[in-house]
């Protein structure tokens, strides 16, 4: 009885939806005050059903409800809670349900805490976010129904996709669609300002905290996403291009640059049509990646390959709301003010090449994701792989740009700067970059030209940050009590901005350390077998079987010494889960700063008689790799620093009217 209720809540969603996507707006354009108000009861209300149906199939999961079609295909009595519970979410049709109750959370919470956004604009903002509601919700209800019944009911389900049975991966997607969910809302304030025809700085203030939230939760979602691939796979790599990766990086890169663009709006009045156009092209860039993923155009581990027809309903749906918001977009942006003017060497031009470049990055991933769908459709099935290659050759050079320009950024003033100022304030921060670089090439020795320069951008980018930092707090120039007490007076976005920018920085490291000075062997190995990598001695002992809860697996010995002391045992596994017959690598990781020593085993080798009895171990040390982590965590927190400074959690204050001037008594 619970999945039909469940639907039940679905339907009711969908009734509150039609109604919020006109009652409300009708209401802003008429003055009727009842109507506008109404937005805020059908947001809490539908977020309310959707909730109660998200639980309802949440229960069915966790009971090994059999007779609920999404349950048998993606759970199983054997599997662990966590992940029967993960399997609410593991699903095209679970998905679904969480990325449209995720879109309401985001209504009602505007509803909830958007008392200082004026009523028309609210109900307008709230409107628009039901137009979207409505899109998924009838979606799903027709094509997509999480609850649908099967009779007779099998004695035991087919289990979840043994690649998505880990912890990581249980809490990526929830991150990963507030990140992209988060950013309707901004898409919806956007197309509300269009209709009401009014983008001011308090309207930036407004959106900032919404675009923040977002940002953070789809920065969280790609981290632990990597983080899952790097340790699960078995490839000992933390990014690799697949199309589904780069959908989720593509919203990340515009967020970013609406991020910083929104900053400008609310400082100084200007890039008012860059902002609004940077809202819609962010949110979708979201629509295109569902579209991707659930249209069946690819098959990836981390994708919903179902029916195209499916996949037809939401292009339909993504042409009308990119179409019908670039439309709205084009009648009303030249109508905008242009805001506040600024000289070539400002903070407003380093933001505006920030943001261009952070396009330009888009475009390219953009290009080379859907270059090969492309390629396919116009020569009738012959297909073609983008891969790594393309994208190091054309992302990278246009990002190092950007990491110099976020260095630079920061030193300078609204308005107009004094260039000559701000390269002599950062000669020192240059001389360390510098001398950095060398020790890493002393170390190091040997690597690519393009590897140390990198490094020595990311150096800059961090040594600079902390300069400026530093200035503002007066850090060695006054008493410490003093700079203590600027420290804390300073507010919270600017310790956030630091933050997040170190943390880029730190990232960075990673990413250059585990790909340039990577080291890597893949051999047949039999009990006795040594191999040395990175001044490691690494000893293959051997394999047992073992068994787990719903799978056995093929467990590996390493003993690993170094310089003739030991130093670990790594115990790499080949799980084999019967029920989905499917195979998994569990990696072995031995992590330290400086990096990982990582290993994975196969199937004793078939094919090759010389190799009859072994084992094919893949064994890689990854410097500085724990980097890429540290430095998520940094960007996640600056963002959450700054989304507690009070600025953005009050919003901008209301104006008063002026009080009429006493006349003087004759």
């Amino acid at each position: 009885m619970t999945p039909e209720i469940g639907h039940f809540a679905l339907a009711l969603a969908l009734a509150l939806a039609l109604v919020q996507s006109v009652l409300p707006i009708f209401g802003a354009a008429r003055g009727n005050i009842l109507w506008m108000q109404s937005a805020r009861w059908s947001s809490l209300g539908q977020a309310f059903f959707m909730g109660f149906a998200f639980l309802a199939l949440m229960q069915a999961f966790i009971t090994s409800d059999f007779t609920v079609k999404n349950v048998v295909e993606n759970s199983n009595s054997l599997k662990p809670m966590l992940f029967k519970v993960a399997g609410t979410w593991g699903s095209h049709e679970g998905s679904l349900l969480l990325w449209t109750l995720i879109l309401t959370v985001f209504g009602a919470a505007v509803a909830l805490f958007g008392s200082n956004i004026p009523l028309a604009l609210r109900a307008r903002t709230l409107s628009v976010q039901a137009w979207i509601s409505v899109g998924f919700l009838t979606f799903m209800l027709l094509t997509s129904n999480p609850f649908d019944r099967v009779f007779p009911p099998p004695g035991d389900g087919q289990d979840l996709n043994p690649l998505l049975q880990d912890v990581g991966l249980a809490m990526h997607p929830p991150l990963l669609y507030f990140g992209y969910v988060g950013f309707s809302i901004v898409f919806s304030f956007a197309v509300a300002a269009l209709i009401e025809g009014r983008v001011d700085a308090a309207w930036a203030r407004w959106v900032r905290p919404w675009t923040l939230a977002a940002w953070m939760s789809l920065t969280a979602g790609i981290a632990l996403g990597s983080w899952w691939a790097y340790y699960e796979l078995g490839w000992g790599g933390w990014w690799f291009w697949d199309p589904v990766e780069n959908v989720s990086f593509m919203p990340w890169l515009m967020g970013t640059a609406l991020l910083h663009s929104a900053i400008v709006t609310e400082k100084r009045d200007a890039f008012k049509s860059w902002t609004i156009l940077l809202a819609i092209l962010t949110f979708s860039l979201s629509l295109l990646g569902t579209f991707i993923v659930r249209s069946g155009l690819l098959t990836s581990v981390h994708a919903f390959a179902v029916d195209p027809e499916r996949g037809l309903y939401i292009l339909g749906l993504l042409a009308v709301s990119i179409g019908g918001s670039l439309a709205l977009f084009a009648l009303r942006a030249p109508t905008m003010e242009p805001g506040g003017l600024f000289k070539p060497i400002s903070r407003e031009a380093g933001l505006l090449v920030n943001n261009l470049l952070l396009a330009t990055a888009t475009g390219i991933v953009l290009f080379g994701t859907l270059y090969p769908l492309f390629y396919e459709a116009a020569t009738g099935g012959e297909k073609l792989s983008v891969g790594p290659p393309f994208f190091n050759a054309s992302f990278i050079p246009v990002m190092l740009p950007l990491v110099f320009a976020m260095g630079l950024g920061p030193y300078l003033s609204w308005k107009r700067a004094d260039l000559a100022g701000v390269l002599q304030r950062l000669r020192f921060v240059a001389v360390l970059a510098v001398l950095a670089t060398l020790v890493t090439w002393y170390l190091a020795e040997g690597g690519p030209v393009l590897g140390y320069l990198s490094l020595m951008l990311a150096f800059w980018l961090f040594f600079s940050t902390l300069r400026e930092w530093a200035m503002r707090i007066k850090l060695f120039e006054a008493p410490f009590p003093e700079s203590l007490r600027r420290a804390r007076n300073l507010p919270r976005s600017s310790h956030g901005m630091t933050l997040a920018h170190a943390g880029l920085a730190m990232a960075m490291f990673g990413f250059i350390g585990s790909t340039v000075w990577k080291s890597e062997e893949i051999v047949f190995v039999r009990p006795g077998t040594e191999i040395s990598i990175a001044g490691f001695d690494v000893t293959f002992e051997g394999a047992e079987r073992v068994r787990g809860p719903n799978y056995f697996a093929d467990r590996g010995t390493l003993r690993v010494v170094r310089d003739g002391h030991y130093v670990t045992d790594l115990f790499p596994e080949r799980r084999t889960y019967p029920v989905a017959q499917t195979t998994t690598t569990e990696s072995a990781i031995r992590s330290t700063m400086a990096g990982d020593l990582y290993a994975s085993i196969a199937n004793p080798a078939a094919e090759d008689e010389s190799a009859q009895g072994a084992w094919t171990l893949r064994i890689l040390y990854e410097p500085l790799v724990n980097f890429i982590w540290i430095g998520s965590a940094m960007l996640v927190l600056g963002g959450g620093l700054s989304l507690s400074d009070r600025r953005l959690r009050v919003g901008a204050p209301r104006r008063k009217a002026a009080k009429p001037l006493a006349l003087p008594a004759e």
